[in-house]
């Protein structure tokens, strides 16, 4: 079985962090399975990648804070760059000839890049299936709903997409009913749950002693994510931290994230530098085991993110992402309505404010985790269904076969 897989990447690292989560475990799952990913990340080779995994990197592309587009490194204008990209696309869908396409959030692709393709397997592959995969959120329904008449997406999901796959729950965010998902588009799409991650690489008492925490000591992780606008998310807690009692037991793990600018780093770096309980990093391919090893978590609030959080049971204080999309405000606010975590709106970001909510977490932990542990987050083995039963006879292995009979249904339907 050949899977293409397609995710645009032109902000952070979320989208090809979510897509590897998903072609791991579809590689456990699914017997003989090839994946090719096709992915503009800058980041994409600083992650272990699976065997039956392989990848072809298109051109990257930026996104401003107002959500305009240009090349990230090539000296050429957008239409050359989107001319380039869409090509390449296309003459890996012919050769790779894949059975079934994962599309990531947009139907017809970043700037329609995927239209040649998608026309171009319909006349000499019209067996492949085409599945898009949306996360909880994309942005505020008027603006969403607004894009897709404008790019033609409803249109596109109804008439190429043989499945539409939500990781996420409608308890936290009702995505048919809020994009206004019309009846044909509702009867094909999915609601999976949200992505548990990987368990940690190393255990938790394990990474304790190699980071000398003490008996009693507690653990804060701050990660911004790419790191490309999580500046003052890191300055305001490494500030906030001449607040607390000089005694007490608290260590810090800062992770900037790769896309901070150079300059931006070499300041946080300096500040850390003044506080011996802080240990600070650009970049771990293993976020999860810091996860694990934190009492809270001080965050942004990306899609991943959550998940991580929510995979590990953890208090978190989340500073939202405003612009240039309201998804990460929307859950953030989603999620802290249901008990699931605390939010900081960037706009009232300040390093008092910071550290009285983590003092908060860190003295009533049991209020969150006791409210994470009902949230659903079953998502893998969901999708991994659904790109099964795009083929027929396609064999499984193990849990797979004793899929929820109630699944099965929804999913045959």
């Amino acid at each position: 079985m050949k899977l293409l897989v397609y995710s645009h990447d032109a902000y952070g690292l979320g989208n090809i962090c979510r897509m590897l989560a998903i072609c791991r475990h579809l590689l456990d799952t699914i017997p003989n399975l090839s994946i090719l990913v096709l992915s503009g990340s800058p980041m994409l080779h600083s992650f272990r990648l699976p065997a039956g995994l392989d990848y072809l990197k298109l051109p990257c592309l930026h996104r401003d804070e107002n959500g305009d587009l240009s090349a990230k490194y090539l000296k050429l204008d957008m239409k050359q760059t989107v001319k380039l990209r869409c090509n390449l696309i296309r003459v890996a869908a012919l050769n790779f000839r894949p059975d079934v396409v994962l599309v990531d959030k947009k139907p017809y692709g970043l700037q329609d890049e995927l239209k040649k393709t998608i026309e171009t397997l319909r006349t000499v592959a019209p067996e492949t299936k085409w599945l898009l995969l949306l996360r909880d959120i994309l942005d505020a329904p008027k603006q969403t709903v607004a894009e897709w008449h404008s790019l033609d997406s409803y249109r596109a999901i109804e008439q190429f997409y043989h499945q539409v796959l939500v990781v996420g729950t409608p308890e936290v965010f009702d995505t048919c009913s809020e994009y206004q998902f019309s009846p044909q588009m509702r009867s094909k799409s999915l609601f999976c749950g949200y992505i548990r991650r990987q368990q940690a690489s190393k255990h938790r008492e394990v990474l304790r002693q190699e980071l000398n925490l003490a008996p009693g000591e507690q653990c804060v992780l701050v990660t911004a994510g790419g790191g490309e606008d999580g500046y003052p998310l890191i300055h305001a807690y490494l500030e906030g931290l001449v607040m607390l009692p000089a005694d007490y037991p608290l260590k810090s793990l800062v992770v900037c994230g790769p896309e901070m600018s150079t300059k931006e780093r070499a300041t946080l770096f300096q500040m850390a530098a003044q506080h011996p309980q802080v240990i600070i990093s650009e970049f771990t391919d293993d976020l999860m085991s810091y996860i694990e090893v934190a009492n809270t978590v001080v965050a942004m609030g990306g899609y991943n993110t959550f998940c991580e959080i929510l995979s590990a049971q953890k208090p978190s204080i989340i500073v939202p992402r405003v612009r240039p999309t309201q998804e990460q405000v929307i859950r953030a606010r989603k999620m802290a309505e249901l008990g699931l975590l605390e939010m900081i709106h960037p706009d009232e970001l300040t390093p008092a404010v910071l550290i009285d909510k983590l003092l908060h977490q860190l003295n009533n932990p049991s209020y969150y985790t006791s409210n994470i542990q009902k949230v659903d987050l079953d998502a893998l083995p969901r999708i991994a269904q659904s790109i099964v039963m795009a083929i027929p006879h396609q064999p499984v292995k193990g849990e797979l076969q004793r899929f929820p009979e109630h699944w099965m249904k929804c999913l045959s339907a």
